[in-house]
């Protein structure tokens, strides 16, 4: 009789709202306006400093704004996800070599609304919100600053009219009709927002906060995004205890072992599957955490990695493993404890680890798009997408779940993004440098190489 899956991996994962596109123009090397779409499995290749970064890190400029125990203004440039301190630094550049003066990012969720920000150089230090635009159900509002009161309006019944109906529209309309005193426009960090005063401000709002603003609903996407960098730490004796979601502000990795120690206490199977994936990456089979006192804990392996035996006694600080440990387990702990539909990015997962672990990889990450996460992965493993291709070929993971974005440097500087989707062989066609190619260009110079040594002898 076979062995019946645990509860977890029986239910089909739910459908929630999700992240399907980012959009971005005059930051960095992105000069012209390119997107990237979203799937559950989202690929970015290319060569070092081909733009790969700059796709996501004004999101992460958003994430860590928002997410700042205080207002930093506009933008938070220097935080835990993605560190600047000037504005030339992540501004594109002219043809002239000459700064632009501003940069945006829109974000769509499912194919109903989307939300653009705009940037601009403040006239001292930093930046300033120079428009906030979205769009919903089709129709599309724009709010920028020192917007003439009668637009306010207008922009408001527009809206109104959208996204609400029956008896609450007709309450709304009729209280902006109504409306007393100024209606200005103000920056709440990230975004700008109507500032409304009304005689009932408390009918108002609860009419109206029927439905959320849009820049509020993708705050909430924002902060809830998984940001795992490329370095993630050095393996240490103790870690601090730390909060266990739902969001986890900043970098991912210095909640893991607060999540494991839960895990551990609740018996939840969460940690026997980070224990499967641990050995199928040939890294260890069992992983655990020991409380030292009120604010610390220990994470501790197995001392033997490829043996499915382990015990208590027979475990060692991660600190005295190899780093591919360390760097491995914040990735496959964030990819358990992402919700359905939450996005995850990824830089370089494939870091410290054997080419037998990268290709491994492929199947750590299929699992869990298949299980309705979804993941951005900034890679430079031929290896990682090749066990992609393979998983696709072997009908383990369906195609349309996969998307492969690749990043050039243009000869002006500018980053050129080529996207593609892979059949059901696998394959994705021409793409501006294969991976495979490079690899066969090394062996070749090699292989001529030491024919040329042997015929000289």
């Amino acid at each position: 009789m076979a062995k019946q899956k645990p509860k977890e991996e029986q239910q089909a994962p739910k459908k929630y709202d999700y992240i399907t596109k980012i959009t971005v123009a005059g930051f960095k090397s992105i000069a012209e306006e390119q997107s990237v779409e979203i799937r559950p499995l989202t690929i970015l290749a290319g060569a070092n400093s081909s733009g790969k970064s700059s796709i996501m890190q004004p999101l992460l400029l958003l994430k860590q704004t928002l997410e700042a125990p205080y207002d930093p203004g506009a933008l938070l440039l220097n935080g835990p996800n993605v560190r600047f301190t000037l504005a030339e630094q992540l501004l594109a550049r002219t043809g002239a070599g000459k700064a632009a003066s501003s940069f945006s990012v829109e974000v769509a969720i499912n194919a109903n609304t989307s939300v653009m920000t705009r940037f601009a150089r403040g006239k001292e230090k930093g930046f300033a919100v120079e428009e906030t635009r979205y769009q919903v159900y089709g129709k599309e509002y724009k709010i920028h600053l020192a917007m003439p009161q009668e637009e306010i309006v207008s922009l408001m019944m527009l809206e109104v009219s959208t996204v609400l109906d029956g008896e609450n529209q007709k309450a709304i309309r009729m209280l902006i009709s109504a409306w007393e005193k100024s209606m200005t426009v103000l920056p709440k960090r990230c975004f700008l927002v109507a500032d409304i005063h009304f005689k009932d401000k408390e009918i108002f709002n609860r009419e109206y906060s029927n439905y959320p603003n849009p820049g509020e609903v993708l705050s909430r996407f924002i902060r809830s995004v998984i940001h795992l960098p490329g370095l993630r730490g050095n393996p240490e004796r103790t870690y601090p205890i730390s909060a266990v979601g739902p969001e986890f502000p900043g970098t991912f990795e210095r909640y893991v072992a607060s999540i494991i120690e839960q895990w551990q206490r609740d018996k939840s199977d969460k940690l026997r599957m980070v224990n499967r994936d641990l050995l199928r990456l040939g890294l260890a089979s069992h992983v655990a955490v020991r409380s030292i006192d009120d604010t610390q804990v220990e994470v501790r392996v197995n001392r033997f990695p490829h043996s499915d035996k382990h015990s208590k006694d027979d475990t060692i600080s991660i600190a005295d493993v190899g780093l591919g440990v360390s760097q491995m387990l914040p990735v496959i702990v964030a990819l358990h404890t992402a919700k359905p539909d939450q996005l995850v990015y990824l830089e370089q997962p494939e870091i410290h680890l054997h080419p037998r672990a990268q290709v491994a990889m492929a199947e750590v990450l299929a699992d869990a798009a298949m299980q309705g996460k979804r993941m951005v992965v900034e890679t430079h493993s031929s290896l990682l997408l090749l066990g992609i291709q393979t998983l696709i070929a072997e009908g383990k993971l369906p195609p349309e779940l996969v998307k492969l974005h690749w990043f050039t440097m243009q000869e002006d500087g500018s980053t050129k993004i080529t996207s593609a989707d892979l059949d059901e062989a696998g394959a994705f066609g021409d793409w501006p440098e294969d991976f495979a190619t490079v690899t066969l260009d090394a062996e070749d110079r090699y292989l001529d190489a030491a024919q040329k040594r042997l015929e000289g002898k």
